[in-house]
Formats: C-alpha cells, structure tokens, sequence
C-alpha cells in the first residue's frame, strides 16, 4: 500500500470542483465515530459518494468506471505517528447485485480477492495522511436498467484501532456535464477585458436537474458581474494564497441528456492593474446541497445581488454520447500572462547599543505594485531577502523562515550559532501591498560607529539575483546602520524607525580602516558578494553588496559630518517609502 504524495497547488485548488464528490463523502461518511480511548487511532474511509455507470450496451463490452477508496490516518506526527500492525478491510457487494459488476484493479490493490459478494484486503501500516485503501472496476450488471442503483459498504478492523464506516453509491446511467474549453487570449495587458460565454454539455443517459456552475479565479483577474444566484468569496487577505475568489451559481433548470448549453449573458473576464500570472478555473456539476457543502469547503460566501444568471440550450438532441462518464471532465482552465511590474522595495533599520547589548532590528521589503507576483503552478517562492550582518554584532536570534550561510552566500551546516549572512525566503505569493517583514535580535560584539550590511531582496537564484518583473533594481538594496548616529552607547537609538526603502546608496561614511575580519565574532570578512543589486551604487552591478567593512571610530568633524548627511538622506527616504507602505 502505497501513500499519497502531495498535489501541486494548482491541483489542490482545481481538488475543489473534481473532488467535490470526495468532499460531499466525506461529509457523509465521517459522522460521529463512536467515542475511543485517547489511545486508539480513528482511521476514516473516503471516495466517491456516488458513481454513475454507463448502461450495458446492446452490442460489444460495457464500458468501465473506476471506483478508489482511500483511508486517511489523522495524526500529524509524520516520524512516529503511524499505525505499525495488521489490518483487514471488507467490502460488502452485495447491495449492488444485478446492479454492478465490481472487480478488483489487481495492479493497484495486489493484497485484496473478491469471494461471492465480498471483497477482503488484508495489509500492515497506516501512514499519516490519506492512501490508497483499494482500487475497483465497475461496470453496468447485464440486464440492468437505467437508474438501478445500489451501495457498496466499506468496513475496518485491527488490534488496537477503530474504523469510521463508509458507504458509496453505483447508478446506472445519470446526467455527464462536459465542460467545454474557451479559445481565450492569455498574453494580456492590465484592464484587457474578454467575454466569457460559458458552455456546457450533458452527454450522460439522464437529465441534470439544475447545475451548479463554479468559477474561481486568482487576485490578478476578475468578473465584475455579482449575480443575485450566486454567493462569492474572497481568500483572506492576510494569508499567503492566491487571493482566489470563488463564485458559486445555481442555475435551475432541466439540462437534456444529449444538449449543449451556453450562458444566456456571456461573463466578463478583466485583467486588472495587479495582474501578473494568474489562472481562471471554471467548472460545471450537478447542483445539490451535497455538492454547494462540498464546494463552499467551510469558507464564508455572500450573495451577490446583481440580475439572474441563465443558461439556453445552443443544440438539442444531436450531441453524441460521453466515450465515459468522468467527473475529471466537469472544469476546464486558463492561464493568462499580463504585462506588468512589481516594484519590490528594500527596508533596512537605524539601531543602537554599548558593547555587550542587545538590539532588534527590523528589515526586510515592500512590494510597491502594481502587480502582484504568484507562482501559481510551480509553487516555488518567489523572493529572497539577502541580509550581510554589521561587522561588531552577531545574530543572537532570527525568523525561523531564514537560514544561516557563509559569507560568500555558500551553504553551512550549523544553523545554530551567529553566522555573516542570511537568506530568508518568501512564500510562493507576494500581493501587492505586501511583502516581508523580518526581525533579528544582534548582539553587538565591539561598538563601532557606522557599521552597515546589506539588505537586499532578489530572485532566489543568487547567481540570476535579478527579479525579472521589477523595472526598478536601484531601490532592491537597503541598510542597517549599527550606532551610526554617535558614540555607539545605544543613547539615542535603541530600535526600528519609521521604515523605508533605504535608497540605493551607502548612508554612512566608507572606512578608511577596518579592524581585522577575524576579530568579528560574526565571522564576516571585508567584504561579501550577494548578487542582490544590479544598480551602480554601492549595492555593486551584477552582484557585489556593500562592504561589511564600512566602519570607523570617527575621529574628525569631516567625517561626522559626511555621516550626518547621509543619515538625513537614509532617513528621508525611508519616510517616503512608509507612507506609500
């Protein structure tokens, strides 16, 4: 018995229309399981609530479904939650006698057998997670009639476990929505607009009574119309996800067997000014209580409060019959690229402390629009903040999202002492709007004045540091200053200030000397690559960051000045950048 492996996120989010049948089981079948000793594991049966058949033919062979049954072990504890023994699984068939013809996929459930009426899997462990249970092939009993039905209940038992009972229900014949794919343009520009005109077919042996028709579309696009016969959604904006908004829309109505069917008033699909990569999903069931449960997957919809949302027969009669009826069928999907940027901002920090003190500081980047940046497919995060710490301090703590490297951007195996340099990555979304936020408590090691490192976001790809979406690299690199305003004593700056970009320049006074390398007890050398600017300054072109070496015991008026200066300039533009934050 193999376990499942992750889906994509993509296919997590298209789960929600193909699995809605798994879901509406779920439901159904999880009930009250009676109540178990906190020692003994629950284990819960899924699949298909029901499964519709094609009818026997008059001539040739009946053509096949297939019918999965999963069992799904809800500890979350991967190393040692799983249940080490032998379990048996039984089928009962025989509600579905003259009904169905069930066999077993003997490649996918090599432990089961089927005798008279029954089917018996016997097999050890059950991992964490969901796995496959067994795996059957079904097909219309001969001599059955369109709409026979019956269930096949699935049940459990081990030493030392409980199982929750499941049933699932085999129908010959029923109604099969086909979802038809729209030819759309997908290389965009921001405020595109293209109609939408939804069409659907039902090549099943049965009339759909109403359907529920299902869209669902990431933050970059959207459908202004807000129909009073369907309820919306919006993904909660403090989370890291897409920002799908999901639209729900009963649409009554007898849906021939045999018709194709197109909405009456075709949707509109607009690319809007923070449209980057993004993807429309759009699908087509049969409408049921089971099924809105199913979809709505327990988030908060609203009523929309707009006119009717109608669909019209396009063709009557001449469509030919579905060579299957698969619910993988029901929704289609579009991916749209639009031609747009995202200015993402780095934020450095002012902080100040006497020798043996603690600081916090606070950096990390904004992204100032307009688009937002999703790597809907791939999953893969989109962004890296590169953060050089100041020579005289060591990171005392640090956002577990980051991880600890060698001064030149190399891997190190300890992750639990001061280290010269951290990556800390993004999610694989970053809104317009939002961005990265990170805080780190320094020790400071020797009170130097001035002491600056880097903190600069780009690609995740240090040797390709370049965020191909953001025209302006300029402002990717930004500061913190360590006792940059006086003698190091942490009297006039103990935290964050207001926030900002932190310009493109170095804002304080390059060292004319600097105290050897291997006396930082952060163990950062004169200098570091990063790769994190591609502007002229001192971020470097193609690659170099700022030297972590730009200290010095200010010892003369014109440097005092000269730091001064480039203080007020640090800290105007940080205040700029707070308030487009």
């Amino acid at each position: 018995m193999t376990r499942s492996t992750p889906r994509t996120v993509l296919h997590r989010a298209a789960g929600s229309f193909a699995a809605a049948g798994l879901l509406a089981a779920a439901s159904l079948a999880g009930a009250a399981a009676p109540a178990q000793a906190a020692d003994t594991p629950v284990f819960t049966f899924g699949g298909p609530a029901e499964t519709a058949l094609h009818p026997y033919p008059e001539s040739g062979k009946p053509k096949s479904s297939k019918v999965g049954i999963t069992l799904y072990n809800p500890s979350e504890d991967e190393e040692n939650g799983g249940f080490d023994g032998d379990f048996t699984l039984t089928f009962d068939l025989s509600g579905v006698a003259g009904v169905a013809d069930v066999k077993i996929d003997g490649e996918a459930s090599p432990d089961c057998r089927i005798t008279g009426t029954k089917a018996v899997c016997e097999d050890w462990g059950i991992w964490p997670g969901s796995q496959s249970a067994a795996d059957f092939v079904v097909t219309a009993a001969k001599g059955s009639e369109n709409g026979a039905t019956g269930t096949i209940k699935v049940t459990g038992q081990a030493d030392g476990a409980t199982f929750t009972p499941f049933t699932t229900r085999l129908t010959v014949g029923g109604p099969d929505l086909v979802m038809e794919r729209l030819p759309f343009k997908t290389e965009l520009t921001p405020g595109d607009k293209q109609q939408a005109p939804i069409t659907f077919a039902n090549r099943g042996s049965r009339d759909a009574d109403g359907v529920l028709l299902t869209l669902r579309y990431s933050r970059g696009l959207d459908i202004p119309q807000r129909y009073s016969n369907c309820e919306y959604t919006v993904d909660d904006p403090d989370l890291p996800d897409f920002g799908w908004t999901t639209a729900l829309c009963s649409v009554e109505g007898a849906f021939e067997a045999g018709a194709t069917y197109t909405l009456a008033t075709p949707l509109t699909l607009e690319a809007t000014e923070r449209a980057h990569y993004d993807t429309f999903l759009y699908g087509i069931h049969e409408n049921s209580a089971g099924q809105r449960t199913a979809q709505r997957a327990g988030a908060p919809f609203e009523r929309g409060t707009g006119g009717v949302l109608k669909a019209v027969p396009v063709k009557k009669g001449a469509a030919a019959r579905s060579t299957d009826l698969d619910p993988y069928d029901n929704q289609q999907e579009a991916d749209f690229r639009t031609e747009n940027t995202a200015d993402f901002v780095a934020y450095g920090d002012q902080v100040a402390g006497s020798e043996g003190s603690f600081v916090t500081a606070d950096l990390g980047f904004r992204n100032e629009g307009p688009a937002w940046i999703g790597h809907i497919r791939s999953g893969e995060d989109v962004a890296t903040v590169d953060f050089t710490v100041p020579q005289g301090a060591s990171v005392a703590t640090k956002p577990e999202s980051c991880r600890a490297v060698t001064a030149d951007g190399q891997y190190r195996e300890n992750q639990n002492t001061p280290a010269p340099r951290y990556f800390c990555n993004t999610s694989m979304t970053v809104r317009d709007g939002g961005g990265l936020d990170l805080r780190f408590e320094l020790r400071v090691d020797k009170a130097m004045v001035g002491a600056s490192g880097a903190v600069t976001v780009r690609n995740t790809f240090l040797k390709n540091p370049k965020l191909p979406f953001d025209p302006k690299p300029a402002n990717n690199t930004a500061y913190l200053i360590l006792n940059g305003e006086g003698g190091g004593d942490g009297s006039e700056s103990g935290g964050a200030t207001e926030g900002g970009d932190g310009g493109s320049g170095e804002p304080s006074t390059p060292p004319t000397s600097a105290p050897d390398p291997e006396e930082s007890p952060s163990g950062t050398s004169g200098s570091s690559t990063s790769g994190g600017s591609s502007s002229g300054t001192a971020g470097g072109s193609g690659g170099g960051l700022a030297s972590t070496g730009s200290v010095a015991l200010i010892a003369s008026g014109t440097a005092a000045a000269a730091l001064a200066a480039g203080l007020v300039l640090f800290t105007a533009a940080r205040r700029r950048a707070a308030r487009h934050s």
